[in-house]
């Protein structure tokens, strides 16, 4: 008798699609304009229902100061059938230093990346900072499950 393996596929609650938000800092951002979906990968951190980042000037920026709608999306992959997914869709904002969330934005971020935007940031061209509302949620999750081979 030998085993292998069969997947199994179910549906995250809520709790565990915020876990996933919360201890992961790396997703990609889908937008559309005229007919064309861009995806790119950003930095961020999640925190009461937003997701908060940074990112540097470009087309990116322009098309989404006009088109703000977005999905948002996360994984963990430890193999073909072991892996988990979250996507969120909602509105993405732009933030400059006058707005009452820039200074929130910049102290979460300066969790994971301390000298963002000083004057020894790594990164000096990500000066846009934004945050997307997280309007709805879902998650999958894929497990091998081992089975009997007779």
């Amino acid at each position: 008798m030998s085993t292998d393996a069969r997947p199994h596929f179910r549906a995250l609650d809520e709790s565990e699609i915020w876990a996933i938000l919360a201890r992961n800092h790396v997703g990609r951002i889908a937008y559309t304009f005229h007919d064309r979906v861009d995806i790119v990968p950003v930095h961020y951190l999640y925190s009461d229902g937003w997701i908060y980042g940074r990112t540097s000037p470009g087309e990116k920026i322009v098309t989404l100061a006009h088109h703000r709608w977005v999905a948002f999306e996360v994984d963990e992959v430890e193999g073909p059938y072991d892996w988990r997914s979250v996507i969120v869709r909602g509105g993405l904002y732009l933030l400059l230093p006058d707005d009452p969330h820039w200074e929130h934005a910049l102290q979460l971020i300066r969790r994971a990346a301390p000298d963002a935007l000083t004057e020894h940031d790594p990164t000096p061209f990500r000066t846009v900072l934004f945050r997307i509302a997280v309007q709805e949620s879902s998650g999958r999750e894929g497990i091998s499950v081992p089975r009997a081979r007779v």
